[in-house]
């Protein structure tokens, strides 16, 4: 048999296939070279806002820890011995005024002594008259030779007697209305009453304390501050003091203590506080001493990152990357955080978002001032492409 030999015109399209897949190849090979670049750009991985630190006047201020008090805690005690009491007029919590009644003992054995007091007395002035008189007698006949000069000393010393026990009943007398003026116990100053011992009925000894009442209703607040600090106090100085109660009131620095406990090495700083029904001594409080302004560098409190214990703010860079950076801290005033140490005042710091980040991370930063030119970019960058063909 005669062998088979390909035509011609099967190899003119074994051909033609084979060109047609080489071409294919060599496109496709292109296209995914000329893709590749694209695809191995990294992506943005969040979009933050950044700011930069400002300058700004942070108050100056130091916290302290201490007790409530009494400004002064007057004693009223029994004036009178031996006496029953028979009417309590107050009780604790009470508001009273200086002069007011407080409690009454009986008076009916003082009221007696008094009235025979006064009899006596009576009856030493009618002596004293007598002798007074005889006295001026005497005298009288001292030119005549009547009385001997012995006689008329004796109607003279007589005379100075007589007067001598009037003064001393009239002092018995006045000692004993002073005892009966002590049946009433008096406030010795206006204020209220702390505590109250004295009970109806009771038979009480000179000096046995009845009440014990706050002065002028007055309170305070013994801060305990360091020694370190204590001498960055002043008198006059404004207080922000809050209770347990949550009662917040503003007070002022009356005296600083001139004595340190030698223990804990903390002076105490009274403040004089303002009437408020939610606070009363014996209360602890924690309060914040003013003490005046200073310039300070801080970020939005937003910015501020806390890991592991420490803190952080992120840094972006001219290619628009973030850094880590571990900063200290400060004041803080409204929504800003002062930094003592850690950050440059010319830094870019993301704001908005970065809580998410972490170091390294590439971002996209939209500002205002961004975010305004990318509007209007997406025209001519769309229009970009065509042109390119």
């Amino acid at each position: 048999m005669p062998a088979f030999k390909p035509s011609s015109v099967a190899l003119a399209l074994t051909a033609l296939f084979v060109l047609t897949g080489g071409a294919a190849l060599l496109h496709t090979g292109t296209s995914r070279a000329a893709d590749q670049p694209a695809a191995s750009q990294p992506r943005p991985a969040l979009t933050v806002t950044t700011a930069q630190p400002q300058r700004t006047s942070v108050p100056m201020r130091l916290s302290a820890n201490g007790n409530v008090a009494a400004w002064q805690e007057a004693s009223v005690g029994a004036e009178s011995n031996g006496l029953r009491l028979t009417a309590v007029n107050v009780n604790v919590g009470d508001v009273v005024k200086a002069g007011q009644v407080l409690a009454t003992f009986a008076a009916d054995t003082v009221q007696a002594d008094v009235a025979q007091v006064r009899a006596s007395l009576l009856e030493a002035e009618a002596n004293a008259a007598e002798a007074t008189a005889n006295a001026e007698r005497a005298r009288g006949l001292q030119a005549s030779g009547a009385l001997s000069q012995q006689q008329i000393q004796q109607y003279t010393t007589a005379e100075q007697t007589a007067k001598a026990r009037v003064e001393a009943a009239r002092a018995q007398l006045n000692a004993q209305q002073l005892r009966l003026k002590f049946t009433q116990v008096l406030a010795p100053d206006s204020g209220v009453i702390s505590a109250r011992t004295a009970t109806v009925g009771a038979v009480v000894g000179s000096g046995t304390e009845l009440f014990r009442m706050v002065r002028k209703g007055r309170l305070e607040w013994r801060a305990e501050v360091t020694q370190a600090e204590l001498a960055r106090i002043r008198p006059g100085a404004r207080v922000q003091v809050t209770a347990a109660s949550g009662a917040a009131v503003e007070g002022t620095v009356r005296m600083v203590g001139p004595t340190v406990d030698p223990q804990t090495r903390n002076g105490l700083v009274y403040v004089d506080l303002p009437a408020n029904p939610d606070i009363r001594a014996g209360m602890f409080a924690r309060g914040d001493f003013a003490l005046g302004e200073s310039g300070a560098l801080t970020v939005p409190q937003e910015a501020l990152v806390v890991r592991d214990g420490f803190f952080y703010v992120f840094v972006v860079d001219g290619q628009q990357r973030v850094q880590q950076r571990k900063v200290q801290p400060g004041r803080r005033v409204a929504d800003r955080v002062e930094i003592t140490a850690g950050l440059d005042a010319n830094a870019a710091v993301a704001v908005r978002g970065a809580g998410f980040l972490n170091d390294g991370d590439l971002v996209r930063v939209a500002n205002e001032g961004t975010d305004s030119k990318l509007k209007q970019a997406p025209a001519p960058t769309a229009q970009a492409p065509a042109a390119t063909k």
